[in-house]
């Protein structure tokens, strides 16, 4: 690694870790639960495999309360993946004070709620965190390769891989807190895949280290011939994968950047221009509302002047 991720902990009173910097790998499937929830378990055994033993240790039990993921935990998991409608899972770290791992998976019906009068933006979303210090003891090339192997059974329609603020953005002040951070840094996601997979549709979630193109975007630009024609970055490559997919990366290692130190990530910069058109952007759901100005910069971080 010849540049170390910036160091991120902010701790609650408690001492409980509320930010922390790391990786997460997000993708999204505009197809239904049912569809997509054997792919999802290829996905999470596959990411079982990649960590460290025992890596994940509770899951979020009914009440919102963390229950052990002892073998029955897991029996109860792999039953709530095998539903036939929907699923709602998280599983997070051993340490649950740490934030080093995490899987989420939000399977939909597709179908809106009874209130709603649209459901063509729902997706299936699938999440994982690595802590940065898999990327330190691995390399990038490792996490590149497990990213490959996260995303071949999932039909996405976009997904993305990256240094990120791995936290959980509803508790109180951490949205505000991790906004303050992330304009430094503008290669660090703010990950939030359980809020976008009711809104985000086939649009993409802005730019990533690794940023996963499916149908129909990748068709709309040409295919990966056509989309490698107008990259010109050094170090941008753009793979093609089975059904009609690809995966951009952008250079041999992830970087967040650096704005007080004129680290702009011009190759990020230049992909966000050409995605621009399908790139996803926050939508007020009250009309009396209004998208705060913070959240419309940071989605434009790479299309404005830095």
């Amino acid at each position: 690694m010849s540049e170390h991720p910036p160091r991120v902990r902010i701790y609650a009173e408690n001492g409980h870790l509320l930010i922390r910097d790391g990786l997460s790998l997000t993708f999204y499937m505009r197809h239904p639960h049912a569809q997509v929830a054997q792919g999802v378990m290829h996905s999470l055994d596959a990411y079982l495999r990649a960590v460290e033993p025992n890596a994940l240790g509770v899951y979020a039990g009914q009440e919102g309360c963390w229950q052990k993921l002892d073998d029955a935990g897991w029996t109860h998991i792999r039953e709530e993946l095998r539903r036939p409608r929907s699923a709602n899972i998280h599983l997070a770290d051993a340490s649950t004070r740490e934030n080093r791992y995490s899987f989420a998976y939000r399977g939909s019906t597709l179908k809106p709620l009874p209130w709603e009068s649209d459901g063509s933006k729902l997706v299936s979303a699938v999440s994982f965190w690595l802590p940065t210090e898999f990327l330190e003891q691995h390399g990038p090339g490792r996490v590149r390769e497990l990213a490959l192997e996260l995303a071949k059974p999932l039909p996405f329609c976009s997904g993305h891989a990256g240094l990120s603020f791995n936290c959980e953005t509803d508790l109180l002040g951490v949205e505000r807190e991790v906004h303050k951070l992330s304009f430094r840094n503008p290669g660090m996601d703010i990950p939030d895949p359980f809020l976008l997979s009711s809104d985000i549709g086939t649009r993409l979630k802005g730019v990533h280290w690794l940023n996963f193109l499916g149908q129909p975007v990748l068709g709309e630009l040409g295919g990966a011939a056509a989309l490698r024609a107008r990259l010109h970055s050094p170090g941008t490559t753009v793979q093609e994968l089975e059904g009609e997919r690809a995966v951009i990366t952008l250079g041999p290692q992830p970087e967040a950047g650096d704005t007080e130190q004129g680290r702009t990530l011009p190759a990020y910069r230049e992909l966000a221009r050409v995605l621009e058109p399908w790139l996803y952007r926050t939508e007020s759901r009250h009309a009396h509302l209004e998208v705060p100005e913070h959240v419309r910069r940071w989605e434009r971080r790479f299309l404005d002047e830095p």
